[in-house]
């Protein structure tokens, strides 16, 4: 890590700024999904995403109707959720500092994130004047764990495999980038211990991103 990047990767909710309240969300999208008759099998142990994508695919194949309605209402709920979390949330004080001082350095940086485009952008308006892009749950096609949605930002920019860092609270994201052979870095202002992170593939782990490259 004595190297600087070319690209650095972020992570957004537990790392550029407060978490979401995802356990509360998934919570939710289970109650509408088992209203629907979805049974718990087809959906136990998925994300939040895949739970939906599963049990739209399951309504589906049962030969119900309403699997695209389900589908727009999970959707929909979950964006709310976002939404109403990001009106009281902002990126945490350092963010622009560490990122104004990657730019200045000629380190490309980018927020991959499985939060809504609209949702990050209400957290943080100004964030064009910052990084290189912004890949959201609704600009991508392919939606981390997937690497695409990593080496997708890392086309933007230019950046081979080497020559970029994963900075992140997930263990999920410290997987995905050991994967690529990516340096990750894990930060424990989010969901998961320094123990978590090591064991996901974190190279380092530090108490929170405003020091990165020291």
């Amino acid at each position: 890590m004595s190297t600087l990047p070319h690209t650095i990767l972020f992570d957004f909710d537990g790392t550029l700024a407060p978490n979401l309240d995802l356990p509360d969300m998934r919570r939710q999208v289970i109650e509408l999904t088992r209203s629907c008759g979805v049974p718990d099998e087809t959906w136990a142990g998925r994300f939040i995403v895949e739970i939906i994508d599963a049990s739209r695919d399951w309504i589906r194949s049962s030969g119900k109707r309403g699997a695209d309605d389900y589908f727009h209402e999970a959707h929909a709920l979950i964006k709310a959720i976002e939404l109403d979390a990001a009106r009281t949330t902002v990126v945490f004080d350092w963010v622009p500092t560490l990122l104004e001082s990657l730019r200045k350095q000629g380190i490309h940086s980018a927020i991959v994130t499985r939060n809504c485009d609209a949702a990050v952008r209400l957290t943080f308006p100004n964030l064009d004047d910052y990084v290189n892009g912004l890949f959201a749950r609704d600009s991508t096609d392919f939606l981390k764990p997937d690497p695409r949605h990593f080496t997708s930002a890392m086309a933007r920019t230019g950046a081979s495999a080497s020559a970029t860092w994963i900075v992140s609270d997930g263990a999920m994201d410290m997987r995905t980038g050991a994967a690529l052979g990516l340096c990750c870095i894990g930060v424990l202002t989010g969901s998961n211990t320094r123990e978590q992170l090591i064991d996901a593939g974190a190279h380092k782990v530090l108490a929170d991103a405003s020091n990165l490259l020291l």
